[in-house]
């Protein structure tokens, strides 16, 4: 039985003894946010001295240095020579500088701790080479860029802590007792290693033409930065990787072998745009045979064709820019034949007609183009549409048998195109032939997404609104039809297993096999929107995802399926397992959370905390509270019986200035460790009623059942230099304690050793995802280790292997059965 929050009121009131402990609790906060302060305004007045004393004695030399060039010069000589130089002047001023301190605090401890700070300059952060130190220095005591601009940095006290800033801000954190000589630790790479092992969901809500049957036996279609080779019969997967942001086309080459991939420009993490590029690539051995046209696509690749009658010599190539313009590419040197702007209009598809390399068709939004190609030059003919009603859009064409091409449009018509003489009486003398529509066909209700040509002039129509597939005879006579599931979505493509059967892309990112006798069953599934919620089983191979779409979703990483799917009311964001495995928790973009039943999907539990979205939901490792962190700055802990089927509230956790982002238990199940949105690092005893722990020194030696805080000593060396607070989205230590994976805002998974406390350490990172990676768990005995796409809607497993130190950006190839990566190239 679920209590509610009714039964436990938390009510704020000025006669409540009950909000005397919060008050309490808030003060404390204040008071440690305020000492902070003191502690800021301490340094930078130091600081204002040091820069003041320091300034005379080392001017006249840089700007000496500066005029004759000098400086360049002096990075070169010897560290000692540059040390000694730099170091000279600061001796000569310190002298001055201690006597002034002494007058300016009263308290000696402080006094001694800010000289302690001067002669080992902030500024010195461990991450920074020896040279570029000094010139780092350098330029630092002279004010060459202002404090604002330093995002990340830390100050080292030895033995005691270590103080993190990040946008100002600092963080302190305690070295544990058994690490004796911090400067000492040395960070490596960890042993252990990431191979992609399966690739789960599908892009079919926003892209056409998008998957093809190759006669290999495999599905061939792509979802973030991976194009995925899908045994349909085997149920084992091949990953092409060689894409450096998310895969927006792809087409097949009549051999039916090699393949063709075009991707967006994207933007690196400081926001400059990226070169887009065609790959042209092996579907055999995922080598890649050429890369055409890099930084000659602005903003991506929307469209892609190979010609047929010259078996597939030259590539045809939109790309998304504001003209979207139309090029042509030897397929064999990689070289453009020629160019022209096609349209300010969205334009859907592109073609070559089968038996004329030198005719391309197009078509988009109200537009149908045939493009005349000779001597390198083009020639464009808008279709005419007459006396049939203009569509807005025109989605898809086939060309027929006779050369005619056959267009599937927004009103659910077929319309057959063909020449015709022209209408001189409309067009005037002297006009040439010209495209018009020679026959509308009524196919479906609202849009025809996509055409598919069968043996023998048949033709396969799939649609949107009525999420029909129909077959049409060769005179587009309707043979037979039906219809796919309502939950799986509208047709977006078709393609041929063989005469009879037909696997179909959908709008909600599902691909379906079946025939028209036996109807659909997807083979590949995944959600529609924005992903955050993740959870790996405490003893099975099973995790649970949830986000945006309202989705929540059981998956199994052993056969790579979904074991069920509900719909709730609201969008999840968190999720976790109870202990006891038999239920899991999900945390609703409403403050409501809801605890299902694994195996029959029942909802156990429905609370509700607060009225915003709720951010972490944690179980102590016994089982017997859970804490539920939200955006109202509050972590609500619950008491749980029965197996986490019964809950009532024992309190909350007042003192975060800040969203509750993440949260840990202590192996002893007593202690709560949590990060908030403003980078503070909080201490709860929960047994003695949520208290907060004002001395944090004390939960230096704590250890703790999981790691998921992205702030905190043991994981202070995963933050790159210059992050902004935001960069790294989660985190998780392995269950053996050897490593740490982190996903981040820049389409990266990285895998680090662990403890990782020192700035700048070195990880393996891993490509793939073609927007923030959400969230990284790994599985319950390490196996594998799942990550989270947030706006591609992907989910990677990837299986944890143990071997030597290597490149740390080295994709290597499976070793399994079910699941291969492309090779690298050899290097040049």
């Amino acid at each position: 039985m679920n209590s509610g929050p009714g039964l436990f009121p938390d009510d704020v009131s000025a006669d409540s003894c009950a909000d005397y402990p919060d008050r309490a609790s808030a003060m404390e906060v204040r008071l440690q946010a305020q000492e902070d302060e003191i502690t800021l305004l301490k340094s930078s007045l130091a600081d204002a001295l040091r820069r003041i004393h320091v300034h005379d004695q080392l001017l006249p030399l840089l700007k000496q240095q500066l005029i004759a060039g000098g400086l360049s010069q002096q990075t070169r000589r010897p560290t000692s020579y540059v040390r000694a130089n730099l170091y000279r002047g600061i001796r000569e001023a310190k002298r001055e500088e201690n006597k002034k301190l002494s007058g300016h605090f009263s308290n000696t401890t402080d006094a001694q701790s800010l000289r302690h700070s001067i002669q080992n300059p902030v500024m010195q952060a461990h991450c920074l080479e020896d040279k570029k130190a000094l010139l780092f220095h350098w330029c630092y005591i002279y004010g060459m860029f202002p404090n604002s601009l330093v995002c990340y940095c830390c100050l080292y006290v030895p033995g005691q802590s270590i103080k993190m800033f990040i946008r100002g801000r600092p963080i302190t954190m305690y070295v544990p007792s058994n690490i004796h000589n911090y400067e000492d630790l040395k960070m490596e790479l960890p042993s252990e290693r990431l191979v992609l092992d399966w690739v789960y969901g599908y892009r079919g809500r926003d892209c056409r033409d998008n998957l093809f049957f190759l006669p290999t036996g495999e599905a061939v279609y792509f979802i973030a930065c991976v194009i995925v080779l899908y045994h349909i019969n085997k149920r084992t997967q091949r990953h092409y990787l060689k894409h450096t942001d998310c895969v927006r086309c792809l087409t097949l080459h009549p051999d039916k072998v090699r393949v063709a991939s075009g991707q967006t420009a994207g933007m690196d993490k400081d926001g400059k745009p990226l070169q887009s590029c065609v790959h042209i690539w092996d579907s055999n051995t995922l080598v890649t045979l050429q890369q055409i046209g890099l930084g000659t696509f602005q903003r991506g690749v929307g469209s892609l064709a190979f010609s047929f009658a010259d078996s597939g010599a030259f590539l045809s190539v939109i790309d998304d820019s504001n003209e979207h313009m139309l090029s042509v590419w030897d397929c064999t040197k990689g070289t453009k034949q020629a160019e022209i702007k096609s349209t300010n209009e969205a334009v859907f598809a592109v073609g070559f007609s089968p038996t004329d390399s030198n005719i391309i068709v197009t078509c988009g939004k109200s537009h149908v183009y045939f493009w005349t190609l000779s001597a390198g030059q083009f020639t464009k003919k808008q279709g005419i549409f007459g006396k049939y009603k203009k569509p807005k859009f025109i989605q898809c064409f086939v060309f027929g048998l006779t050369g005619d091409v056959l267009t599937g449009d927004s009103e659910g018509n077929i319309l057959t195109w063909g020449k015709s003489a022209a209408d001189v009486k409309t067009l005037g003398k002297g006009a040439k032939e010209t495209f018009q529509i020679m026959r509308q066909t009524r196919a479906h209700e609202g849009s025809v997404f996509t055409l598919c040509s069968l043996q023998g002039g048949a033709l396969l129509s799939g649609g949107g609104k009525d999420r029909k597939i129909i077959r049409w005879s060769a005179d587009l006579a309707p043979e037979t039809e039906c219809e796919i599931p309502e939950r799986l979505g509208t047709v977006r493509t078709i393609a041929v297993v063989d005469e009879g059967e037909f696997l179909v892309g959908t709008t909600r990112n599902a691909i379906l096999r079946g025939t028209f006798s036996d109807g659909f069953v997807a083979i590949v599934q995944g959600h529609v929107d924005e992903m955050w919620g993740l959870a790996t089983h405490p003893s099975q191979n099973i995790f649970l995802t949830c986000g945006h779409d309202r989705q929540v979703c059981l998956w199994n990483t052993e056969d790579h399926s979904m074991d069920w799917c509900i719909t709730l009311e609201e969008y999840g964001l968190c999720a976790d397992f109870c202990p006891s495995g038999s239920v899991v928790s999900v945390g609703l973009s409403t403050g409501r959370w809801v605890v299902l039943d694994l195996l029959t999907k029942e909802v156990l539990s429905d609370s509700t905390d607060g009225n915003e979205q709720l951010s972490v939901m944690r179980y102590s490792p016994d089982g017997s509270f859970l804490a539920v962190g939200s955006h109202d700055n509050f972590i609500y802990i619950y008491s749980v019986t029965e197996s986490g089927r019964c809950y009532s509230r024992l309190g909350k956790c007042n003192g975060h200035s800040s969203f509750i982002t993440h949260l840990d238990w202590s192996k002893d199940g007593k202690y709560i460790m949590s990060n908030s949105g403003d980078y503070e690092i909080l201490y709860w005893e929960i047994g003695d009623g949520c208290k907060l722990l004002r001395n944090r020194f004390e939960s230096k030696d704590r250890e703790w059942a999981s790691y998921t805080c992205v702030l905190g000593f043991h994981v202070m060396g995963v933050w790159l230099e210059g992050s902004d607070g935001t960069d790294i989205n989660a985190l998780c230590r392995s269950h053996s304690e050897r490593v740490v994976a982190v996903a981040d805002d820049f389409c990266k998974v990285h895998l680090f050793q662990y403890p990782c406390p020192k700035l700048k350490a070195p990880s393996h990172k891993y490509e793939g995802h073609g927007s923030h990676v959400t969230n990284v768990r790994f599985t319950h005995n390490d196996s594998h280790l799942l990550s989270m796409g947030g706006k591609d809607t992907c989910i990677l497993q990837w299986r944890v292997v143990r071997g030597g130190a290597g490149s740390s950006r080295e994709r290597l190839p499976s070793a399994s059965s079910t699941s291969t990566s492309s090779p690298e190239p050899a290097a040049s």
